[in-house]
């Protein structure tokens, strides 16, 4: 089995995660996180209680000003970083084997999904997978029913609209929706 900083190389150089080492690894940090989030989601918690699990589950400290309305879902877990002032709300999902960061400030909505890994299309390599980061930047707004794919960027102030499906790199100050996500017009600075 391999350790976290090196499947955090292999997912920074854009390699598959297609070895017996990386499988196992992968198996054991789902069933980690799985055991937290059960956790997290089985009764109510105060705030003070979801940030130190969360922080459990991301191996991270969790700023006070964070605010989580459980259930949150999450297959890895210490691929998540949360920033200052963040508001998620309930049944959001996390595939975080990637990285999903969150910017300061930022707000997301009723049933968000963050995608960090994909498929190959290639028949022969579809059982594999690869990963890429997903950035949120400051204040950003994402709408319920949102998904988010593998190796996009999310702008400063922009907004994602509730249902969207965002393929591709969001610029600051903008406004984006529908499937796939298209941009609906530019916020002023």
């Amino acid at each position: 089995m391999i350790t976290l900083e090196e499947f955090n190389r292999r997912i920074s150089g854009g390699q598959p995660l297609d070895t017996v080492g990386v499988y196992k690894f992968m198996d054991a940090m789902s069933e980690e996180a799985r055991k937290i989030t059960f956790l997290l989601n089985s009764s109510y918690h105060t705030q003070e209680e979801i940030r130190d699990l969360l922080g459990d589950l991301t191996g991270t400290e969790i700023p006070e000003s964070v605010k989580v309305f459980p259930p949150l879902y999450s297959d890895f877990g210490k691929g998540l970083r949360i920033g200052r002032g963040v508001f998620i709300n309930a049944c959001c999902h996390f595939q975080d084997h990637g990285g999903v960061t969150i910017g300061d400030c930022s707000q997301i909505g009723h049933n968000v999904v963050f995608a960090t890994l994909n498929h190959y299309l290639e028949p022969e390599k579809r059982k594999f997978t690869h990963a890429a980061p997903i950035i949120i930047g400051r204040n950003v707004w994402i709408g319920s029913n949102a998904t988010i794919l593998q190796g996009v960027s999310i702008g400063d102030n922009s907004v994602v609209g509730a249902g969207a499906v965002v393929t591709k790199d969001v610029p600051a100050n903008t406004v984006v929706g529908g499937i796939p996500a298209k941009i609906i017009k530019k916020i002023p600075e």
